[in-house]
């Protein structure tokens, strides 16, 4: 159980996860809690990650540091992915043991499982066929996090659980159309054609793929419900259970900003994996359950968006 006067530390902050975990921690009232600048400490650096660790001492620790990415930039910068990914999550695990940190959550993502997965994905499908090409450096990497996690807990006794989420989206969003996942670029898009500066919306691929998606609050109410929770699995799938076309989430967004367009598919583009939706009857085994729905998600993002835009 986590007191209100525990240390703990938020890696990653100022992230979208990162930034949601520190907003609900402060909104229910805990007192320490640790945040650092990217400016100031380099994950990647292990020494100097280390030395913070040992220095501050934390009680519980929320990894939600990475290099992240749509599947154009996990695409082109396959080595920076793995490589920065590896180091960042490496140096705060071993540095948390190494400092007698025994809570921590990591987060993973649902791209850790096979491109061509049965559907729903179940926890136990990990490792169990081929990555999709596309985030396949990303998706190592965080496997290997999750199986350092499990095999410290099986070695050193620790309490190190892995929160496996769907397409994550919310306030604090990346919407460069370069760099940004499917729904913060489809926002930005749709919000130009509302403002007059595109006419038609292009989205990649066919827009068959189906993907699922929760809202960044729901999962940083999941990494709180975990730690506070004993578990039995060293990762478990937070989403919402329910997927959706690629073209189908462009007409929902472009009804909530009610902006009428005609779509026009690039098929010369990637689709990425056919379908991706997570079997989350685990975590409602334990208790824990989304609360936004998609719609209402999405108009929080937007309004978010618009502040900062």
């Amino acid at each position: 159980m986590i007191k209100k006067d525990d240390k703990i530390y938020i890696a990653g902050h100022t992230g979208l996860v990162g930034s949601a975990i520190l907003r609900l921690l402060k909104k229910k009232k805990y007192k320490k809690l640790v945040t650092i600048s990217s400016k100031i400490l380099d994950l990647t650096d292990q020494k100097r990650t280390f030395n913070f660790l040992k220095r501050e001492k934390p009680k519980f620790i929320f990894i939600a540091a990475a290099k992240v990415g749509g599947i154009y930039a996990n695409n082109i910068y396959k080595a920076e992915f793995i490589y920065q990914n590896l180091s960042i999550q490496n140096n705060l695990i071993h540095g948390a043991y190494l400092a007698g940190v025994k809570n921590l959550i990591f987060l993973g993502s649902s791209c850790v499982y096979p491109r061509n997965c049965k559907q729903p994905i179940n926890e136990k499908y990990l490792l169990t066929n081929a990555l999709e090409k596309t985030n396949e450096p990303y998706a190592i990497a965080k496997i290997a996090g999750i199986k350092l996690c499990e095999f410290y807990n099986y070695q050193y006794k620790t309490n190190y659980k892995c929160i496996m989420p769907s397409n994550t989206f919310g306030p604090g969003d990346n919407y460069n159309l370069s760099t940004s996942h499917f729904l913060p670029a489809l926002i930005k898009k749709i919000h130009q054609i509302k403002i007059g500066k595109e006419k038609k919306l292009k989205l990649w691929g066919t827009g068959n793929a189906r993907r699922e998606f929760i809202f960044v609050d729901d999962l940083a109410e999941a990494c709180l419900f975990f730690m506070k929770k004993n578990i039995n699995l060293s990762w478990i799938n937070i989403g919402t259970g329910i997927d959706y076309k690629i073209k189908d989430i462009a007409k929902i967004v472009m009804k909530i900003l009610d902006v009428k367009a005609e779509i026009i598919f690039d098929k010369s583009k990637l689709d990425g994996t056919p379908r991706k939706v997570l079997d989350i009857k685990n975590a409602l085994k334990y208790g824990w359950g989304p609360k936004f729905t998609l719609n209402s998600g999405i108009l929080k993002t937007y309004e978010d968006f618009i502040k900062k835009n």
